[in-house]
């Protein structure tokens, strides 16, 4: 039977302490005992069952992680306060002074800025690779590497990763590979293919309303013990702890995850199809002429689709703002960062979301100022969204094909 993760998140049952059908919040920073003893053996990990202090657990954190690990297939999970407190604890867990990663080039610009401004000052180094070049990624693996890091699906191009590939490769040197998985949950189960570690914001498509910040390490019971240790681990020690409102939040809409990612995935779909017949430059996994379409459709849970992001790029800065503030005007979408959201939410990411990255690298990744990053919406009628946005575009010059008309 084929890895349905959806699934494993339905058979879940909780029920609240006075019989609820959502588990109680757990609304406390620290908790009692009836005995001292009880309470050092649970300080010290030798108490199962037990609650201490909220930064380093609680009941509604541990219900929602245990929902996601479900979800990626893991022992277990840790929910964190924003997708970066999930990132950077990983890091700093498994590196130390000295030591080296690879990394993709092309990954969100807040975890390129930590690998690239901030990890040097615990002399910690990073390789910036093409993650799609197995050769290149080897090539680049020293004897102090001890991390593989990538994104399932990248931000913001959209290159795909060979998670299988690269967990080869990870096995072979020792290395443990790290895998962002945010923009194509339940598409790509990354720990299926080898991951040893999966990460993700949680502010996105998972809790798909905008109102909730939030992060997640799925992995080994081992690991998920060591972010946690009271003494050493990076997630208790460096604080990023999810509020247990917000983790109640996100674990009631994580349960429709798997209709809203077949709506976002069918959406973008025929978005992307028909942007590409229109001449338009256009980036989606799910069209045969992304360079990673197969390799996407290997990896793929197909039920769930090629996912909701899609790139076009129309050239310059100035018309992929007018588009933009164009197609807000018309109800069409939001000019916004992040994704995930019920409306399609748009951005020209080379002057946002990866802004940290130096303008010669993203033209050297192929970051070009026209780009425009969508995170297409859960419209009820896509076609009627499609034509509006072809008239912004006709107004605007932008279509290609409308344009060699011009010049012809």
């Amino acid at each position: 039977m084929a890895f349905k993760p959806a699934n494993n998140i339905q058979d879940l049952q909780y029920f609240g302490e006075f019989g609820g059908v959502n588990p109680s919040i757990s609304d406390s920073s620290t908790y009692t005992f009836l005995s001292a003893k009880t309470m050092f053996d649970t300080f010290e990990g030798n108490a199962d069952g037990c609650y201490l202090y909220s930064r380093h657990s609680s009941p509604s954190n541990l219900y929602l992680g245990e929902a996601l690990a479900a979800m990626e297939g893991t022992e277990t999970a840790n929910v964190s306060a924003s997708g970066m407190g999930a990132i950077t604890p990983v890091l700093m867990q498994l590196c130390g002074a000295g030591d080296h990663i690879v990394s993709s080039r092309t990954i969100y610009g807040g975890t390129y800025a930590f690998l690239k401004n901030f990890t040097p000052r615990f002399n910690i180094s990073t390789s910036f690779v093409d993650i799609t070049k197995l050769d290149v990624v080897e090539a680049a693996i020293t004897k102090h590497t001890k991390v593989i890091y990538c994104e399932s699906v990248s931000n913001p191009l959209l290159e795909v990763a060979d998670i299988k590939g690269l967990a080869a490769i990870a096995k072979r040197h020792n290395l443990k590979l790290v895998v962002d998985n945010t923009f194509s949950p339940l598409s790509i189960s990354p720990a299926k293919l080898g991951a040893d570690i999966v990460i993700h914001s949680l502010t996105k498509f998972i809790n798909g309303s905008s109102d909730t910040v939030g992060g997640v390490v799925c992995g080994t019971q081992e690991f998920i013990n060591d972010l946690r240790n009271v003494n050493d681990g990076a997630s208790m020690l460096l604080g990023s702890t999810m509020d247990s409102l917000r983790a109640s939040s996100v674990l009631k809409n994580l349960r429709t995850l798997h209709i809203r990612m077949q709506q976002h995935s069918l959406n973008a779909t025929y978005l992307a199809q028909q942007f590409e017949k229109d001449g338009l430059k256009t980036v989606y996994p799910g069209l045969p002429s992304h360079p990673s379409h197969e390799l996407f459709k290997n990896m793929m849970n197909e039920k769930y689709g090629f996912g909701g992001m899609l790139t076009i790029d129309v050239g310059s800065l100035d018309k992929a703002n007018e588009l933009m503030e164009m197609m807000q005007a018309k109800n069409l979408g939001y000019l916004a960062v992040s994704l995930g959201f019920y409306k399609t939410l748009f951005s020209a990411p080379g002057s946002s979301t990866s802004s940290e990255i130096p303008e010669d690298e993203q033209q050297a990744m192929g970051l070009s100022d026209g780009l425009i990053r969508f995170s297409i919406g859960l419209d009820a009628d896509i076609e009627r969204t499609y034509k509006m946005m072809r008239t912004c575009m006709e107004a605007l010059h932008i279509l290609e094909k409308e344009q060699e008309a011009i010049l012809a």
